[in-house]
This record gives structure tokens, sequence and C-alpha cells, in this order.
């Protein structure tokens, strides 16, 4: 699309942006507010964080349906480091806070720069999720107690989930009337987020649930103010407090504990927050993007670090990519970075125009958004999907999630990666697997027959998971891509969760991707992300759970009414036979496809011996002959001489045939046999097909592509091309 195009789109466009622009507002204020008050930062605070983050990173971002703001993440750790810094007085903390906010602003637009995007993918997907978990509870427990009408509850994430009984019972037998009020408020409004998505009316669902919650309780306040006589029950204690100048209480960071190791250690939490937060967002965010398009994570990066060095400088929290308003964008048609601005200029305009009714909110309805949100964080339902994937996930998953609410976030994640590499090698049994490969280039790509080819060596995990990244982002996803695992010992759930995301994104562009080599690996679960291991097991009589590959693979076999095994269970007769075996020796067959005369499998060989060893992979297929034919090879030109000079071949030429013998290297032993068996269709056919190495015995063809397992499509054209080859021998033969 050239540039006077994507103008005019653009402009036509504006009205959709605006209204969802609008629709999003109406949940950033309420949790930009929500969000504040829990960090332990003022309120504003939050909502000049998500007004600076619309406008800066809808300029500068590199992503296009992506909201930012504050987030979730943050609250524990902006929390944590206010109290810290500030030793109890949560004014001064927060000034030392926006300090810390305004450096990790900095550090994220050096990362930026210098393309370190991708260190994101260096965490193991299930201690994030364990991490993420510990937010969730840490979220839950401080605010249910706020929810629950006690602003002045405190102590550990652990102390405070125990105590969380007594304050039932507490709310339920207050003499305090509006304490009552206050959590009855709180319950009202949890309520309202629980059962907002089951009730299924396009009108309701228009405004999102936290803006219900807002009307709802200003709306009680004024029903007291105008309609009744009795007073407003609830105190002003319970209600937002908000500046009656927004502009004349900006405060400004305090940056004289900078080389405290406190600051430091808050430094790197909200960097690593932000920053894990930021690029989980932005990627869930690429699959909602209904005109499919790839952000630029760099520079979103840069654009959110910039935007965070200005919020804190202006006395806001960080901004970050947020998936839950990002999602609410996708759904009400937001197509461009035009919607985040919209967004952004609403809610200055309600901060304007409507303070006086904001100061109306009571604090337990924001908590009980908070502590809803807190609860999907770290949901039952997320534990049961990490136990899917595999028994050690959950372990990664736990030991980071408890680590990180005994300890903090640092140790936590930090935590988690060490049990994540402990648990690899015990599955392996071999450190040194880990140990001599990690800084081991692994990865090699190439493009052959139109499509990008990859293959991975040794082990590849969250370790070394950048060097894989960096070649698949090389590709464009409306091409073919084939990632070959073959020569790889172990491949573990991060890399298979982010191959996953792959597949899908190749999809949406109409591109193909696939995953090949890890037949008969062994694996924990029949979850797809589920770690692969190499049991290097030459047969199995267990039950297999099949790859995605093998499951494409059973379909072809129903295409064609063809047979599937997935392990050769009888002696081999006829491949030995074949001179391209005459040095390689067989050690595995499976993935067979067969039917009377033709088999198409997998194949595993070694070359070599000792230190010269080499085992390769292959997919080849044979066609068993019903008449004797004539020992020969056929191939292209210039290939596999090695071959021919075991077998003491030499080129035969076809005559009235100059093209085929200038384009084909034919070789064996009766040169008269085979010049008649090669007849004008037969000829004609070689030459009008993609290239194969054929080699025939008596009994049958030996059909190979590449020294190497093939994708699904390569497959299919192999399969087509043994079956047309066998009709034209059985038509010249008859």
């Amino acid at each position: 699309m050239n540039k006077k195009n994507r103008y005019k789109t653009f402009i036509n466009d504006i009205p959709k942006n605006l209204f969802s622009g609008f629709v999003v507002s109406l949940i950033a204020l309420p949790l930009g507010l929500g969000l504040a008050i829990a960090s332990g930062a003022p309120p504003i605070s939050g909502v000049i964080a998500a007004i600076v983050g619309g406008v800066v990173v809808a300029i500068l971002g590199g992503s296009h349906i992506t909201i930012t703001g504050p987030g979730n993440g943050l609250v524990v750790v902006t929390l944590a480091a206010i109290t810290t810094l500030g030793n109890g007085d949560m004014s001064q903390g927060f000034l030392y806070t926006l300090a810390a906010i305004v450096i990790s602003g900095f550090i994220m637009i050096i990362l930026g720069f210098f393309r370190m995007g991708a260190l994101g993918d260096f965490f193991p997907s299930s201690a994030i999720q364990g991490m993420l978990a510990a937010i969730g509870i840490g979220i839950f427990a401080k605010q249910i107690h706020v929810m629950l009408g006690n602003l002045d509850a405190k102590g550990s994430i652990i102390a405070l989930l125990q105590q969380v009984p007594q304050e039932i019972s507490n709310l339920l037998h207050t003499q305090n009337q509006s304490t009552l009020y206050a959590g009855l408020v709180g319950i009202g409004s949890l309520l309202i987020m629980i059962f907002y998505s089951k009730i299924r009316n396009k009108y309701f669902q228009l405004i999102p649930a936290p803006m219900w919650i807002v009307f709802l309780t200003v709306g009680m306040y004024y029903y007291y103010d105008f309609f009744t006589t009795a007073k407003y029950p609830i105190e002003s204690r319970y209600l937002i407090n908000l500046p009656d100048n927004v502009f004349s209480t900006i405060v400004f960071p305090d940056f004289s504990k900078i080389y405290q190791f406190d600051f430091i250690n808050a430094v790197i939490s909200i960097t690593l927050i932000a920053s894990i937060e930021s690029l989980l967002s932005i990627k869930a965010v690429d699959k909602l993007d209904p005109l499919k398009r790839r952000s630029n994570v760099n520079k979103d990066i840069r654009a959110l670090g910039i935007a965070t060095v200005i919020s804190g400088f202006l006395g806001g929290l960080n901004v970050v990519a947020v998936i839950a308003r990002s999602s609410v964008n996708a759904n009400n048609n937001g197509t461009n970075r035009s919607s985040n601005f919209f967004h952004a200029l609403f809610l200055a305009l309600f901060i304007l125009l409507f303070a006086v009714e904001l100061r109306k909110i009571p604090l337990p309805a924001l908590a009980a958004i908070l502590v809803y949100t807190g609860y999907r964080l770290a949901s039952p339902e997320n534990i049961k999907k990490v136990f899917k994937i595999g028994k050690e996930q959950l372990v990664i998953f736990l030991v980071t999630l408890l680590t990180t609410i005994s300890t903090n976030l640092i140790t936590g994640i930090l935590v988690g990666i060490l049990a994540t590499f402990i648990i690899h090698i015990i599955i392996n049994k071999n450190a040194l697997l880990f140990v001599r490969n990690v800084f081991k280039p692994n990865v090699l790509m190439f493009k052959e027959d139109g499509k990008y080819y990859v293959s991975v060596d040794n082990f590849s995990s969250f370790l070394n998971y950048t060097k894989l990244k960096s070649k698949l982002d090389q590709i464009p996803e409306t091409e073919d891509a084939i990632v070959d695992f073959s020569l790889c010992d172990f491949v573990d759930h991060s890399v298979m969760e982010n191959l996953h995301n792959y597949a899908e994104t190749f999809d949406r562009k109409g591109g193909h991707f696939e995953v090949i080599g890890l037949d008969g690996y062994k694996t924990g679960s029949e979850h797809p992300f589920a770690l692969r291991k190499n049991t290097f097991e030459t047969q199995t009589n267990k039950k297999e759970t099949l790859t995605k590959r093998q499951t494409y693979i059973q379909k072809i076999s129903d295409e064609l009414g063809w047979k599937y095994q997935l392990y050769l269970t009888e002696k081999i007769n006829n491949l030995p036979k074949f001179g391209y075996f005459k040095t390689r020796k067989i050690t595995k067959i499976s993935n067979i496809l067969y039917n009377k005369n033709c088999t198409l499998f997998d194949i595993e060989f070694s070359e070599g011996e000792l230190i010269a060893k080499q085992d390769i992979k292959a997919t080849m297929m044979y066609i068993a002959t019903k008449k004797e034919i004539p020992e020969f090879t056929l191939d292209k030109e210039g290939i596999f001489e090695y071959i021919y000079h075991f077998t003491g071949f030499k080129d035969i030429i076809i005559e009235n045939h100059p093209d085929f013998s200038r384009r084909f290297y034919l070789s064996g032993k009766e040169p008269e046999k085979i010049k008649a068996f090669f007849t004008n269709d037969l000829i004609l056919f070689f030459e009008s097909n993609k290239y194969y190495h054929i080699e025939a015995n008596k009994n049958g063809f030996l059909i190979i592509s590449k020294e190497r397992l093939a994708g699904v499509k390569e497959i299919k054209a192999l399969a087509d091309f043994g079956i047309r080859l066998k009709k034209v021998i059985q038509k010249s033969s008859s």
C-alpha cells in the first residue's frame, strides 16, 4: 500500500477508531484510578500514565492496535518500591519511586535501540506464568480487604490471605454502618465483574463492566443526594481523593537515593516486569489484529520507554502495553494507533470535566475490579493448563509462584529460571548437553525449492531460543517454512509454545509453517506445547502421542486410501539391497504410509563409524514392481557422483532425447536393457516433473527427495509423484 492510500485509509478509519478509543477509555478510567490506588500511589498517577502512554506510543510506537497505560503486573512491584524506599512515608516513597520509574524508562529506551526486545523470550514460559500468578495473588490479597471495607490491612501476602476469613466475619458483624455499606458496594461490584459476561445484551455489553460499576456507584451517591433525606452512608475516607486542580498537584521525582541498593533493586524489578508484561501483551494483541500485521517490538519498547520517562516526570506510573484494554480495542474495530490516542484524549476530558463525579467513586468498588483481575491472573484454570502441558511445568510454575510470594519478584523469576534448568538436566540426565552447546551456533537456515528450511542441532530451550527466533523472524509469513529438529536431542516447552505462535501467524498471513523431526520423541503429556526428548529408541510398543506432523500424515493416508503405521515391525529386506544403502546402516523406519505396492516412510540411518559417524533422517518412497526391471540409478546431472563411484555405473545416453541426457545422470550395469526400459512416455514423465533421486533394483524403485525429513506438502508431492510414476511404468510394461 503506497503512502497516499495509507493516508486515505487512516482518514477513513478515524470514526471507528474514535468510537473504539471512547469505549476503551471507559475501562481505562476506573482501572487507571484503581491500579494507582492499589500501588500506593495517588489515584491521578494511573490516569497520567494512560494519557501520556496513549499520546506518545500512538505517535512513536511500532504496534497497531495495542493500548498502553498502567499495568496489572506492576502493582505489587510499585507498592513494594514505595513502601521500601519511603521507610513508611508513602508520600516520600512515591517520589523516590517516580525516580526509579524514570530510570526504568531510560533503560527500556536503551533496550529498544539495541534491539533487545528478544530478551523477553529468555524467560521460561512456566516461570513467567508462575510469576504472573504470584502478582495476581498479591493484588487479590491486598485488595480484597479494601473491597470488604478495611483500608488499613497490612502484612505479607501470606498473612493478608490468612486474614480474609476474619475480614469477612468482621464485615458481617460490624456495627459501623459506613464500613458495612462500603463492603456491600465492594461485593456488589465484584458480582458485576463476575456476571457481566453472562448477560448477552448488545446494549448492556456496549458499556464495559468497570464503567457500569462507576455509573452505579456514582448514581448511588446522587440518589442519596437528590431523592432521599437520608445521609449518604459511606464516609469520605472510602471515596477517591482527587485534587481540585490536577495540574497544580503534579509532583516530581526525587533522585537522592539513586545509588542505594533498595533503589537499584526497585529499578530492576520495575524494568523487568514492565518489559515482560509489554512483550507478552504485544505478542498476544498481534493475534487479534484483523489486518494480520506484526508489531515492531523494539520500536514499541523504545516508545514505551519514552512514555515512561515523561510519565514519571509528570508524576505518573509506568507505561506498558496492556492486553485487556487492547482486546476491547480489537473487539470494537480499532484499526490503528489513533485509537490509543483517542482513548488518551477521552481520559483527559473525563478528568477535566468530570472530576467532581469521579470523587464519588468508593474505593471498595475499584478494589473489586482489581480483586477480579488478581483472581484471573492466578485462576485455578491457569494451573490446570500448566499441568496439562506436563508435570514438570507445574513444578516450575509452583516453585516460581511460592518463591515470589515469600520473597520478591526478582528472586522468584531467578529461582524459576534455575528450577527450569535443573529439571531439564534431570530429564536429559546430561548436564553437558547444555553446558557444551549453549553458546554454539545451532541453527542453520537456507532456501530450497521456494521453501525456507531451518535445521536445529543439539538442543533448543529458553537458554538459546533467541538464535532460532532471529532466523525465523527473517522469514516472510506469506512463505513456506519448515523447522527440522531431527538433529536435536531436546526441545523445551517454551520453544514449542513459541513455534505454535509462529504457526498461527503464518497461517493468518497465508503462509505455511511446519515443525518436523520430533516424531518418536518422548513427551510428558499429549499437549502440543509439551517438551520433547529424543529417547534414541528404535522401536516402541507403547501408545504414542502423535505429533502434529504425524496427524497430518495420517490424514494423507486416509485421503489416499492407504494404511498408516507408526513403526516398522517386520524385518527390513528390500532396502539394504539398493546401492544407496551399501555404505549406510539403517537404524529405524517410522511413519509408514503403504498400500499393496507403494510404501512411503521416514528412515533413520548412519554413515561412517566412530568419530566420523553421522546420523541422518530422511523421507523416502519404495514402489514394488510385479515384473523384473533392470537395475539403474537416475539423478540430476552432477549430484550423487560418489554413489555412482561405489557402484561402478557410467552415464547412459538415450538416443533421440538429448535434453533428457543433458539434464539427467542415468547409470546401470545393463545399458541396453535400461535403454529399452526408458520408453518415450517414461522419459517425458521425468522431464515434466520435479527432480528426485531414483534407484531401481530387480524388484522395485527407491525414490529420494532430500537427505532430510520431508514436510507435509513435500510428502503429498512425493506420494503423488510415486503413484503417477507407477502408472506410467505399468502402462509401458503392458
